[in-house]
């Protein structure tokens, strides 16, 4: 077998593609798995937030999976494994809980976010 240098440049494309497409596919991996967090406060100063067991009883008893529930501070937060999960549970938790609480949806600072927000803020400087 002879390497001629058209077969050498046919295989550095052929490199240099495969390289691109894997990094778009591990973007594109990144960017549909997004956690979403769902923060309970309640509306009054001094209120405490709600017990994670009922939380925890209420998504259960209507199917929806949650990845773990955590008080900080003042909130409750509530993980998910995506949007459409934290959206449900805002439905249901709008409707069991007690008035006197706010079910909104937190911002998460994942690393996934952080790198397209910097990579989109940084694009304008090159060229």
């Amino acid at each position: 077998m002879v390497i001629t240098p058209h077969s050498l440049r046919r295989l550095s494309y052929a490199l240099i593609a495969l390289t691109i497409l894997s990094a778009m596919v591990l973007v594109w991996t990144a960017v549909q798995h997004q956690e979403s967090t769902l923060a309970i406060r309640p509306m009054s100063q001094g209120a405490s937030v709600p017990d994670g067991f009922s939380v925890w009883h209420h998504l259960d008893a209507n199917g929806i999976r949650f990845k773990s529930i955590t008080p900080q501070d003042d909130v409750l937060l509530i993980k998910f494994d995506s949007s459409a999960q934290s959206a449900a549970a805002k439905e249901v938790l709008d409707r069991s809980l007690p008035r006197g609480y706010i079910v909104a949806l937190q911002d998460d600072d994942s690393q996934t976010a952080l790198w397209l927000t910097r990579l989109r803020d940084t694009s304008h400087r090159f060229g």
